[in-house]
This record gives structure tokens, C-alpha cells and sequence, in this order.
């Protein structure tokens, strides 16, 4: 099937319903790992998951450990293939199944369309930590200088201070990483954002931050799913809880 084969119903588009509008539908999702050095064994995550998220509405996944949080969030963002179901998301006027789209697609919707936060920075040597916040913007086209200048204000935003900005993150405390890691996800005002345990590594300072953050990129219209053990950051940014174990949703 491809890209645009059996795309969602949409109900008609109006000023008063546009923004609240679902521009995430995950249908009947289900994953399996398979142990291929452990004799095929295979570990069933979840089946028949089902959501959808609207444009400004930010749902929290919620689960024991090992329920598939990670798993769904991963799968979301195309790290995992599903062994079922569909993942359909609003890629400009088009809906993409991240869960058959061809690799080429799947980068597209990335770089344009959805942001993925995760919990750890991939240091990449010799790049300052400026440019590796600056890349996105700079990959949609935006100047340079343009991108630089807004990868400095959230690097500013996040307490990085301006000393570091030309070093290279690996050096970098966790905490420091994740910052940089959390600036790089914001740069650009991705329509979707996937956010795994945002503040795990921050002090209280930097959480109230990345909560300003999230507010704001609902504010904009952004679909956030999210990943949140603080009860603090969960109860001040999600609208909704889903029930990753199972699969309900609940304000």
C-alpha cells in the first residue's frame, strides 16, 4: 500500500473545527519483538492500540514499565515498524502511514512535519553545539546566520551558557545534553512533536522551561505526544492521558 492508499475520513474543515482537527491517528496498532539469539522467541508489546491526537492537544502516554511507551513513541516517529495497524499522520495535505511509507517519505515527514525529543543527545564530534541546534532549520532552507541566531535564543532559554555555545556537546554534562537536545527539537515549529521523558535529566529551573516550551508549541497548533514521569510536568502540559497498557484514553 502507499502513502496516500485508504487515508483517513475527514470530516469538512471549517474555521471553528480546523484547529482542533486530528492530525494523528494511530488504528488497531500492534508490535512484536522477535529474539532471533534467543530461538525466535517473540515478546508481545501491545496490540489493537488505538488514538488519535488533535492539532494543540498535547496526550501523555502513561504505563508501567515494559507496557510499550518507548515502543509506541518510537513507532510513532518510524524507529519501529509495527507488525499492525496503521500510523497515519497530517503531513501537510497529505496523510502518511508512517508504518508502510517508503524511507525516503519517512524523511520527509521528519524534516518538516514531526520533531522527536528523546532522552539522550547524539553527541556528534567537533560540531558546536550552536550548529547542531541550528541543522533542522537550516535543512528546511532558512539561512544560516537566521538559524544560528535562533538556536543561540533557545540555547539562552535552556541556561546554556554562551561560553559553550561554540563547544562540542560531548564534554557536556547530561543535563547540559539534554538541554542542547531539547533546543535542537524546538528549533523548528514542527506541527507534531514526540517528547520521551523531556525533563528526566533537568533541575527545577530548566523543567519550568521546557514546560514554557511545550505550552507554547501547543499554543502554535502543535500535536504533542509525550513521555512524562514528573507527575508536575504531565499535569501541567497534557490534556489527555493514554493508557498504553490498555489502551484507554482519559482527560
Amino acid at each position: 500500500m502507499n502513502d496516500h492508499q485508504s487515508s483517513p475520513a475527514q470530516a469538512p474543515v471549517t474555521p471553528e473545527t480546523e484547529e482542533r482537527l486530528p492530525v494523528i491517528r494511530v488504528e488497531d496498532l500492534g508490535k512484536t519483538f522477535t529474539l532471533h539469539v534467543q530461538g525466535g522467541a517473540r515478546i508481545p508489546v501491545f496490540s489493537g492500540l488505538s488514538l488519535q491526537v488533535a492539532a494543540g492537544e498535547c496526550v501523555a502516554l502513561f504505563g508501567p514499565s515494559g507496557t510499550g511507551k518507548s515502543t509506541l513513541l518510537r513507532s510513532l516517529y518510524a524507529n519501529y515498524k509495527p507488525g499492525q495497524g496503521h500510523i497515519w499522520l497530517r503531513h501537510g495535505e497529505d496523510w502518511v502511514d508512517m508504518a508502510t511509507a517508503a524511507p525516503h517519505r519517512v524523511l520527509a515527514v521528519r524534516r518538516e512535519t514531526l520533531g522527536y525529543v528523546s532522552q539522550f543527545l547524539r553527541v556528534i564530534p567537533r560540531i558546536p553545539a550552536r550548529d547542531i541546534v541550528a541543522e533542522p532549520l537550516h535543512a528546511l532552507g532558512i539561512d544560516l546566520e537566521a538559524a544560528r541566531q535562533k538556536a543561540e535564543g533557545l540555547l539562552a532559554r535552556l541556561n546554556i551558557p554562551r561560553a559553550m555555545w561554540d563547544l562540542a556537546p560531548a564534554t557536556f554534562s547530561g543535563g547540559e545534553q539534554q538541554r542542547v537536545n531539547i533546543a535542537r527539537g524546538f528549533a523548528v515549529d514542527y506541527p507534531i512533536l514526540l517528547l520521551d521523558e523531556p525533563t528526566a535529566s533537568l533541575d527545577a529551573g530548566n523543567r519550568a522551561v521546557v514546560i514554557e516550551l511545550i505550552r507554547e508549541a501547543k499554543a502554535r497548533g502543535a500535536a504533542v505526544v509525550g513521555i512524562f514521569h514528573d507527575d508536575e510536568v504531565r499535569a501541567a502540559v497534557a490534556d489527555k492521558i493514554f493508557d498504553v497498557q490498555t489502551g484507554a484514553l482519559a482527560a
